[in-house]
Formats: C-alpha cells, structure tokens, sequence
C-alpha cells in the first residue's frame, strides 16, 4: 500500500457496509493495520449487525443504528483495553458486518432413496426436496462457531453441512411418523412445520434459525409410479364401451391426419367402422354378462320337456321326463304308447322319439309270443 493510499486510510472516520449481494453473510470492514480512530463513525444498517473482535476476542455487538465510538458506547473493548479515562490514539480491531436478513430459497433433497416400510406397500423408497430460509440470530456465536477469521463469506460455505442436516432430520421424522404414502401429500404442512421445530434448536448451536422450511414433494420410484397409475386410470376407466369408444375416435383422428386427398375420406370411414364395431363389441358382451347374472346357469338339457300319452284310447298329460320315467318302472308306459308333443305333426310311438328312446335302453323289450 502507497503512503497516500495509507493516509486517506487513517483520515477514514466512517465504518459501514452497503451490501450489493445476495449471499453474503460476513463481510470484514477493511482497513489499513485495523487501526480504529476514537470518534469514528459507526453506521448498521438495518438487517445488518457489527461486531468488534480484539485480539481473536468478541467484543462489542452493534445493533441497527449510527454510533460515535468512544468509551461509551464500546464498554467491552474498553474494558479490555484496559481504557480508563478514554483513548485518543487509533486502537487496532477487526470490524465484521453481519447480515441478519432471510436467506431464503437453499435447495434440500435426499441424495439417495429413504427405505421405510407401509402400511399399504410394504418396503418401499421414497425421494424428497424442498427448501429452507435461515438468517443469523446470534452474530457473535456464528463468527465463532462458522465464519471464523475469514473476510468474506458467503451462504455457500454454510448451506451444504445444514442441507446435511436437514436430510438426516427429515428421514428420521417421516419414518417415525408412519404416515402411509399416499396420505403424505396431505401432510405436507405438517411435515414442514415438525421438521422445523426439530431442526431449529441444532441451528441454534451456530447462531442460526430456520424460518421457513418447505417440503415441495416426497416421490415413489418410477416403476411404482406407472403401477399406481395403471391402477388408478383403470378406476377411472370404468365404462370400457365408452373406453373403446373414446380410443376409437384417437384412432379415426390419427388415420384423418396420416392419409391425404381421397384417402382422409378412408381413413375416417375405417374410423367410424372400428368405433361402431367396438362399441357392438362391448355392448354385446356388457349384454351377456348381465344376462348370466341375472338368469343364472342354463337349464339341464330336457327338463322342461312335456308329452301328451294315448291311454286306453283317452289323453293323459302333459307329463314331463321325470314322470315319463317312473310310468316306465310302473309299466303304464311302454315303447309302444303313443306321444305327443308341440312341435310334432302326429302321434308317434315313445320308441320313435328321440327325447324318449333312451328312457328305454335299460329295460329289456317283452317277450315274444309262445
């Protein structure tokens, strides 16, 4: 340094700090030596706070304000300096501006799926991000603890061991929450302002405090997310002849696009037919299952079947297969009796009617004349 650069140093009487960053959170007031001139003009501005460090020691804190050093108004530094009666001669100390503002929008997220078991799901992964706003609550304890001797620094420095911190906190406080995955979107709030609370009192440590902590979005893995999704469209689906309907017309709209001249005219006719056709497809087989629903399983084949029977030249009837047989076992009904039944154009023998034939097949036919 010149000896012009080092006068105009010492005639300097005004210490202050205009901030044109957004990330700064300690900045060194510099000056030749540190050298310090009784009646020096102090200027903190607001969210900003001065602290006087001597010799490695924290010494005066200086809230928002303008102040005129003198022994006064720096009652620790002149305790220290041993300032009895006042000092006339420049002192050497170090001048750290701290900003107290919001540092808002730290990125946090978890670097590597968190393994938690579900309710619903069983073992799954999880991911999460946010972000988080701090601002510095005790200068001096965070010139101790974090910014040390250092002339300038930034949230950059600080941000990456809190986010650290935030992703431990956050992994431990969702799996002892056991909130089911799909209710934890419902949660969010809540979330935040646990995690909040919890994290806070460890940001105290270094002077910190978290003021607003935000958890934007917790995700499952990919391929959980396509099952859940299959899942829910087929819930949503619920009509399939409205479904086939509806991808019919995409078809009609993509063949439209796909053919030019007379072929637009195809390809909307070839649309409309498939849609059509879908759509019978699906109403028939919508028809049917009701249908079996509601009629149940068919009747036995032959049940519902009934003959008229010649008796002695008179008409009996109608009697159904069940009664056919045990007539047979009586023996008032033979091979030879004469039945009728709608449909028939005359009265044929009982051994001639295929529905009737095989009633006979276990019972051995008369006996021939002697």
């Amino acid at each position: 340094m010149g000896i012009w650069d080092k006068l105009k140093n010492e005639l300097i009487d005004i210490i202050e700090w205009t901030d044109d960053s957004t990330n700064t959170m300690v900045w060194r007031f510099p000056r030749y030596q540190n050298e310090i001139k009784n009646g020096a003009q102090l200027t903190v501005r607001e969210s900003q706070v001065a602290v006087f460090v001597n010799e490695g020691q924290i010494a005066d804190v200086y809230q928002p304000g303008r102040y005129e050093l003198n022994t006064q108004n720096m009652p620790i530094l002149t305790t220290l300096r041993g300032w009895k009666f006042g000092f006339n001669s420049p002192f050497k100390v170090e001048v750290y501006f701290v900003n107290t503002k919001n540092f808002t929008d730290n990125k946090w997220g978890t670097k590597n799926p968190i393994m938690l078991r579900d309710a619903e799901f069983g073992p799954i992964r999880l991911r999460a991000f946010g972000s988080f706003a701090i601002k510095v609550t005790d200068a001096g304890k965070f010139i101790k603890e974090i910014a040390g001797t250092q002339a300038h620094f930034t949230t950059d420095e600080v941000v990456e061991q809190l986010r650290n911190l935030v992703v431990t906190r956050f992994t431990d406080a969702i799996g002892e929450s056991k909130i089911p995955v799909l209710d934890l979107a419902a949660n969010y709030d809540e979330l935040s302002k646990f995690i909040s609370g919890k994290i806070n009192p460890e940001f105290g440590e270094y002077g910190l405090e978290v003021t607003k902590f935000l958890v934007e979005n917790i995700s499952l893995p990919p391929e959980v997310e396509q099952a859940l999704d299959k899942r829910s469209s087929m819930g949503i689906l619920g009509n399939l002849n409205q479904y086939a309907q509806f991808q019919a017309a995409n078809a009609m709209e993509a063949a439209a696009k796909n053919q030019g001249g007379a072929g637009e005219g195809l390809g909307m006719g070839m649309g409309f037919a498939m849609a059509n056709q879908m759509g019978n497809m699906f109403n028939q087989q919508q028809n049917n299952n009701n249908n079996n629903q509601q009629s149940g399983p068919p009747p036995v084949p032959g049940a519902n079947l009934q003959f008229h029977i010649a008796v002695n030249g008179q008409q009996q009837g109608p009697f159904g297969i069940t009664m056919l047989q045990q007539m047979i076992s009586q023996g008032s009904f033979t091979r030879d009796t004469l039945v009728w039944k709608q449909g028939m154009a005359a009265w044929t023998k009982a051994s001639e009617v295929i529905e009737l034939s095989a009633l006979f097949g276990a019972i051995p036919p008369p006996l021939p004349p002697q």
